[in-house]
């Protein structure tokens, strides 16, 4: 469980996060849903302190995640960022990244980082894709093998920023299926989704914010029926069952 209370994050002397306090649980997808500069971002950055202005108190199964070296974080939570270079190496060598937390300068790679890696390209579905080069790979691929990456990292904790952003429907699909079964094995998942169906069916625990605060948090169906929720995005959705269950689109 990693639990946020008063968490505030500045940039450049403006502040985004006004106070918010969150709870994203264990084995579980929580989703963070916002309009536009809402502070998601932030946020997520803020649970590693990628950002440089933060103050509050930022929690992990009783860990203080304040008191924490970087590297420590890293040995604990994996993150993706929405937008990414693509470098001009292998996908092997961009999985192997995910071990630098457990590397000692100058890096030397242990049998267990190499099984580590291989296992990770296995669990995408990339085994044979090692050798390729990242500028030579689909946006579904290069998705897969910085996944890939996080789970060579080998933590308790994934959070991605918009994983699905710029992928066709099928692998924005595949992408939540992984989603999915990592938190069905134990994993903690927080993502940034935008698409209200996916939050349905995917997540656990929804989180909604608004200009930097918290409006809403619970189950996808509560937050996706609450009054906040039109409040912050202007829209109503409308709900429908099928055999498949329930279902959501949004009308202005």
């Amino acid at each position: 469980m990693i639990s946020v209370k008063a968490l505030r994050a500045s940039y450049d002397g403006i502040e985004i996060l006004h106070g918010i306090t969150a709870g994203f649980p264990e084995g579980k997808i929580s989703a963070v849903i916002g309009p536009n500069g809402s502070g998601k971002s932030t946020m997520l950055r803020s649970l590693i302190r990628l950002v440089p202005d933060i103050s509050g108190h930022i929690d992990m199964d009783g860990k203080d995640l304040m008191e924490m070296s970087q590297q420590e974080l890293a040995r604990l939570i994996a993150y993706l960022p929405q937008s990414r270079n693509v470098p001009d190496i292998s996908v092997q060598r961009l999985v192997m990244h995910g071990r630098f937390p457990y590397l000692s300068y100058p890096r030397r790679y242990r049998k267990e980082d190499y099984e580590m890696v291989e296992k990770a390209l296995e669990w995408v579905g990339m085994s044979d894709l090692g050798d390729r080069k990242m500028e030579n790979l689909s946006g579904g691929q290069r998705q897969k093998a910085y996944l890939a990456m996080a789970l060579a990292q080998d933590t308790g904790v994934i959070i991605m920023d918009e994983p699905t952003t710029f992928l066709d429907i099928k692998n924005q699909f595949d992408m939540l299926d992984r989603a999915r079964a990592l938190a069905d094995s134990g994993k903690t998942v927080i993502l940034i989704l935008h698409d209200f169906e996916a939050v349905l069916h995917y997540a656990d625990h929804v989180v909604l914010m608004s200009e930097g605060r918290i409006l809403s948090a619970g189950s996808a169906e509560e937050v996706l029926r609450s009054d906040e929720l039109k409040q912050a995005f202007n829209v109503t959705p409308c709900f429908y069952e099928t055999e498949d269950g329930l279902h959501c689109y949004v009308k202005e």
